[in-house]
C-alpha cells in the first residue's frame, strides 16, 4: 500500500528531528558530552521498543504486521525533544516537542499504531532522555519582552 503524505510528512519528521539535533550537539558544544548523551537516551529507547515489540507482538490497525506496540517512531522523537528540554532547556524544546507530537498523530492517523501504542513509546522516549541527559553547563538563554521588543538574550562563558 503506497504511503499517505501524513504518513511520510511523520516518516522525515521521524528522522530529521534526532539528526538535528545531533547535528546541534556536534556545533554547539565544544566537547562531545551531549552528543554522547543523546545518543545513549536513541540507543537505550531503541532497545526498550524492539524489546517490547518482540515480547508483545501486537497487530498493528492497518493488519501489515505485528509490530505495533511500542511506537518507536514516537519514543526516537520524544527522547530527542526530551533530550533538548534537558539540555538546553524549554525555550528549544517546545518546537522539539510539537514534533514529536506531530509524528506520534501521523502514526495513529495512518493506522500504524493505536493510541496507547504511541502513548507508551512517548513514555519510553520522555524516561530515556530524563535518565541520560545533565543540562549543558556555560550557556543560559533567557526569553526577553517589553515595548513591543521580543528575543533572547543568550549568555555564556567562552
Amino acid at each position: 500500500m503506497a504511503k499517505s503524505n501524513l504518513e511520510k510528512s511523520g516518516d522525515i519528521l521521524h528522522l530529521l528531528l534526532p539528526a538535528a539535533t545531533f547535528g546541534a550537539t556536534l556545533a554547539y558544544e565544544d566537547d562531545f558530552e551531549g552528543s554522547w548523551q543523546l545518543i545513549k537516551t536513541g540507543v537505550v529507547s531503541r532497545i526498550a521498543v524492539e524489546g517490547l515489540k518482540y515480547a508483545v507482538d501486537k497487530e498493528r490497525p492497518d493488519g501489515s504486521d505485528m509490530d505495533s506496540f511500542p511506537s518507536g517512531h514516537t519514543a526516537d522523537t520524544f527522547a530527542a525533544a526530551t533530550f533538548v528540554q534537558q539540555r538546553y532547556g524549554w525555550e528549544w524544546a517546545i518546537p522539539a516537542y510539537v514534533g514529536a507530537a506531530y509524528v506520534g498523530y501521523t502514526r495513529v492517523a495512518s493506522d500504524q499504531h493505536h493510541v496507547e501504542d504511541v502513548l507508551v513509546g512517548a513514555a519510553i522516549g520522555v524516561l530515556s532522555g530524563l535518565y541520560f541527559t545533565d543540562p549543558y553547563k556555560g550557556i543560559a538563554i533567557t526569553p526577553i519582552a517589553g515595548n513591543g521588543n521580543y528575543g533572547l538574550y543568550v549568555s555564556g562563558k567562552f
